[in-house]
């Protein structure tokens, strides 16, 4: 006779109001702020869910009940787990606070759930302690406590593979390294496709997040890539993911938001001074981009972020399981409609101008959205390591013009 399942249950006792915490458990963007790193749900009895981590996991089902602040049920059924069990989510007051009950039933206990088990637990009691930091301060612990190698990426596809000489078509390919971080001080360079991080296979954003779930910054790791039709392994240290003080007001962010859009403009008019059309028109490469098409991508960049930011601001990120590449159709369009230099130089003037004024024009209600706020507040305090990436890209595209 066969045991009887069993019931897995965790609590959370997090200091924020018990409509706040549901909100979290029921909102997509909200989710992807602790719990999973894509998130599609309907927040009603028979409404569907799915919930996928970088890592390689997924869950998917159903709502089996719904009462609104007080407990939900899913019809659960994971990957690669033995069989579909039921999770159920019930919110109380406790002093002031809110108690978080998760209860996982319809566990086995045979020898094919041990792993199950063990994932499950980690994963509930490491996600509850997520959430409370998140609704306490807005820090997502999933992030600063992972490792960073350092890097900037840009695309790889089969025609890039080909063009560069590299034997496989899957991997991350660099656009640049950061000083003092793990992948300069490992010798890595621009256009190197890392392919195998610490024993796992790299080959895209996700598997590489997942690489480095279970590392902490100091960790020694072995890392696989090509330079160009050449293999090469070496050792690499982790680093450290640094964490700047976070600007308490929107007033603040947007004082940070407008330095880092002036001095952006003034980075690039210094590198711009002198420099010809005709010179800008150049491409180093039949398939790189020419200083034009750089400035179209950058202004890409900046409309972009406000339309992002639009949609974190109202809790309403859309779905995404991975990065998209560039589109360089896009681009090329771009400079036909600014063809010049000086047009391109103005639109990205302009653009910048604009973020500012998205940011002057949010609401005081976003600064109460602590992780949202956290998120936009880290990239603005982060450095602007995408622009400086592609100005170097544009000193090189000149130096190529020139020569």
């Amino acid at each position: 006779m066969s045991a009887e399942p069993r019931t897995l249950v965790f609590t959370q006792t997090v200091k924020t109001s018990i409509a706040q915490v549901f909100r979290a458990f029921t909102n997509s963007t909200l989710l992807r702020e602790w719990f999973c790193d894509t998130s599609v749900i309907e927040p009603k009895a028979g409404g569907r869910f799915y919930f996928r981590w970088n890592a390689g996991f997924y869950a998917s089902g159903h709502f089996l009940a719904f009462q609104p602040n007080e407990s939900f049920s899913l019809f659960w059924n994971g990957r690669d787990e033995p069989t579909p069990t039921t999770v159920t989510v019930s919110f109380s007051e406790e002093k002031g606070a809110t108690l978080v009950r998760v209860e996982q039933q319809g566990v086995g206990i045979g020898p094919e759930w041990r792993k199950t088990i063990e994932e499950i637990e980690k994963g509930w009691v490491t996600s509850l302690e997520n959430l409370t930091s998140v609704l306490d301060t807005g820090e997502d612990q999933r992030f600063t406590r992972r490792p960073m190698l350092g890097i900037m990426t840009t695309d790889f596809n089969p025609e890039v593979a080909v063009l560069l000489g590299v034997p496989v078509t899957q991997g991350i390919r660099l656009d640049g390294t950061i000083e003092g971080m793990g992948a300069r001080k490992a010798g890595l360079l621009k256009d190197d496709v890392v392919i195998q991080l610490a024993g796992k296979e790299v080959v895209d954003w996700g598997s590489l997040a997942a690489a480095l779930q279970s590392h902490s910054a100091g960790d020694t790791v072995e890392v696989v890539f090509y330079r160009g039709s050449e293999r090469k392994t070496t050792p690499m240290t982790l680093s450290g993911r640094p964490v700047p003080p976070m600007p308490q007001s929107l007033n603040a962010l947007v004082e940070i938001v407008r330095k880092r859009v002036k001095n952006s403009q003034v980075e690039l008019d210094l590198i711009l001074k002198a420099i010809t059309d005709a010179e800008a028109s150049k491409r180093p490469a039949p398939e790189e981009w020419n200083v034009k098409e750089v400035i179209a991508h950058l202004i890409h960049g900046e409309r972009g972020y406000q339309e992002w930011l639009s949609e974190v601001v109202t809790s309403q990120e859309p779905h995404y399981d991975d990065f998209g590449g560039n589109i360089h159709a896009r681009v090329q369009a771009t400079v036909a409609v600014f063809p010049t230099l000086e047009d391109l130089r103005l639109e990205f003037e302009r653009v910048g101008k604009e973020t500012i004024e998205l940011f002057e024009r949010l609401p005081e209600s976003f600064r109460q959205q602590k992780a949202t706020y956290w998120r936009v507040a880290y990239g603005e305090t982060g450095g602007p390591l995408h622009l400086q990436t592609h100005l170097a890209q544009i000193k090189a595209a000149i130096e190529f013009a020139r020569q």
